[in-house]
Order: C-alpha cells, then structure tokens, then sequence
C-alpha cells in the first residue's frame, strides 16, 4: 500500500522545518552552552531510567540493595556514560584534533574554540550538575565534602570556559581524568555484589592505579608542564580565567594525591590478602 503523495509533502515539510528549527536555534553559535547544557541534564535523566530498568531485569543484586544503594547504583550509571563521553571528546580534542595544536598560527591557544568543544563541555557542565543536585539531596550518603568541592571547582571552571571559550583546551586536560571513572565505579558494583575477594575485584583494583596514575598523576604534570610552555598566552587571560587554570587543576591535582594514597593503601592490602 502507497504512501498517499499529501502524506509524504507533509512530512518532508516537518521535517525541513524541524532542520531549521535546530541549525538556527538549537545549534546556533549563541544557543550552543544552554542547549548542552539542557541536552546533558536530560542525558542524565535518560541513562538513570535505563540503568534502573536495565538492573532490574538483569542484576539480581539490584532487588536486594536499599533505596540509598540503588540510587547510588543508577548514579554511577550516569557517570560512567558522562566519563566514556567526555573521555573521548578530550583525547581528540587534546592530541587529535587541530583545534588546539601548536601547528596552528590562528590566534592564541588559550582563546581557541569551537560549535564542537564548546558543545562538549556543555554536556558535561550539566552532567556535573545533576550529580552535584544528587550529592546534595542526599549528603553525605554519596560522598562527602571532598565530592562536593571536587565537582562545584570543576562545574565552575567548565562552564566558564565554555561561556567566555577560554582555556578549553586546559579545561579538555582536565577531563581526560574522567577516563577512571568507570573503574572506580565498577569497583563499587564488585564491591556492592559481594565479589570483593574476586579475580576481577584485584585486576579492577590493578586497573585503578595505572589509570589514576596516568590520567590523574602524570597527566597534570604535563598539564602544568604545558601551562609553562605558554605562560606568555596563559598571562593574557582575563583574571578570571587565569586563576581557574591554575587554582582549580592545582586543588584537583592536591586531591587526585590524596585519593592516590588511599588506592595505593587498598591495592597493598588487596594484594597481602591474595599471597
């Protein structure tokens, strides 16, 4: 049976302008931070209701843990999506893309952007919205101070790069951190499922460390290292902008020290449990 020939005009005429609704509204240059910023809270919402309906289904676990424990279990879902996203977008944006290399002789690195990056970072602005909003409701049942301070410094500090477009490419360094996440959070599943004396509950603890240690450690250093290189271009941002490339990756920097300590104490007492 034929399509009727008004049915099809009619379409392709929502569809035109449902085009243009979103190149010259929602993806327009001055609309691009709040459209992120809304499609990242309503991403949240989406990966919450899909872990809950997923676990419900396929974890036995899932229909034993208290309310407390199963938001928490949803929780970790958004931030595994958020961190698997925002991964990806700062690798290439910090070591594939042109946007940000030194190759490049369009004006200066620290006021460099893009419809793209900017894009990416309003994503994550209300990601760390969302999760702070959860934190909050139920402090300190998520995490306690130290959560607090670490997403409101980095919720700040993205969201004004992402307005005034300065020091995105710092900020993107910054969020390569994100790539532990998931880990972290697959350690409290194990955790959470009773398989703390597992195999995989000592390889996931093993996996910990390399990465914090490369993305949370040796990543800063090059970030700091990077500032340095061009200290001359860092100078020219506003006051503003100068101290969240400093101030915010140097308190994230003392934290992810901190944490570190804690990861290396767990794998030694994971590991004298094994021998």
């Amino acid at each position: 049976m034929s399509v009727p020939q008004k049915t099809v005009v009619a379409f392709k005429s929502y569809q035109n302008q449902a085009e243009v609704l979103v190149k010259k509204y929602l993806f327009a240059d001055p609309f691009i931070p709040y459209t992120s910023i809304l499609g990242g809270l309503l991403a949240c919402k989406v990966v919450y209701d899909l872990t809950q309906l997923i676990s419900t289904f396929y974890f036995k676990t899932y229909s034993s843990l208290t309310k407390i424990q199963r938001i928490e279990w949803n929780n970790r879902g958004i931030s595994t999506a958020h961190a698997i996203f925002i991964t990806t977008m700062s690798l290439y944006f910090v070591f594939w893309s042109d946007l940000f290399s030194d190759r490049q002789h369009f004006g200066l690195v620290t006021f460099r952007s893009s419809p793209l990056s900017a894009f990416g970072l309003g994503v994550s602005v209300g990601y760390f919205f969302a999760d702070l909003g959860v934190i909050f409701w139920l402090y300190p049942s998520l995490g306690g101070m130290e959560y607090v301070i670490h997403h409101s410094l980095s919720g700040i500090s993205v969201a004004y790069s992402m307005f005034s477009g300065e020091g995105q490419l710092y900020t993107y360094m910054v969020l390569i951190s994100e790539v532990t996440t998931p880990v972290i959070n697959m350690r409290w599943y194990l955790d959470t499922a009773g398989m703390k004396r597992s195999n995989a509950y000592l390889i996931n603890g093993v996996l910990i460390f390399f990465l914090w240690l490369i993305a949370r450690i040796l990543l800063f250093l090059y970030l700091f290292n990077h500032v340095y290189r061009h200290y001359d271009q860092v100078m020219q941002l506003h006051i503003m902008g100068y101290l969240l490339v400093f101030v915010v990756p140097t308190a994230l920097a003392i934290l992810n020290l901190m944490w570190f300590g804690r990861i290396l104490k767990g794998l030694k007492k994971t590991l004298a449990k094994k021998q």
